[in-house]
């Protein structure tokens, strides 16, 4: 069995693979990869331009996944993996999911709801909290949204 630290960088891997796939469809690359028991049981990556719906975050969607791979709405013991600091809706989702742990990768500073412009999981006034990691390969998580935006922002 992996090493925490080891088992960190294996699945982060897999998210930042998963955010490739959105860069490749045109969808701000975002990727995430839920793990439990070491077996990962969802992985997505952002479909909000794809099925226009605002609500189809690669959180989202990974967390559909790994509830039909439990057979439960509650996913206690399991990591979610995800490039980018996770939006209120897709924290509350993990709260209401009753999640272990997330990592995540880079710093979201106009909608991040772990610490850059709020932190959910440590205000305490949730039934559940989780344990929040940040960080993990942040710098080739920033890389693909800064080659993304730089594409969509030409210099002026």
């Amino acid at each position: 069995m992996l090493q925490q630290n080891e088992a960190d960088l294996h699945y982060m891997r897999q998210a930042v693979r998963e955010a490739a796939k959105a860069f490749d469809a045109d969808e701000v690359p975002v990727g995430t990869v839920i793990v439990h028991e070491g077996r990962v049981i969802g992985r997505a990556h952002n479909q909000t331009r794809l099925l226009k719906d605002p609500t189809a975050h690669a959180e989202m969607i990974a967390l559909t996944q790994a509830c039909e791979a439990l057979g439960s709405e509650r996913l206690p013991g399991t990591t979610v993996y995800v490039t980018l600091e996770p939006c209120p809706m897709c924290v509350g989702a993990m709260i209401l999911a009753r999640i272990g742990r997330l990592v995540f990768g880079a710093r979201e500073s106009k909608t991040g709801a772990c610490g850059s412009v709020v932190n959910l999981p440590a205000e305490g006034r949730w039934n559940h909290t989780f344990r929040v990691h940040e960080g993990v390969l942040e710098f080739e998580s920033k890389a693909l949204l800064e080659e993304f935006f730089k594409k969509k922002r030409p210099a002026r």
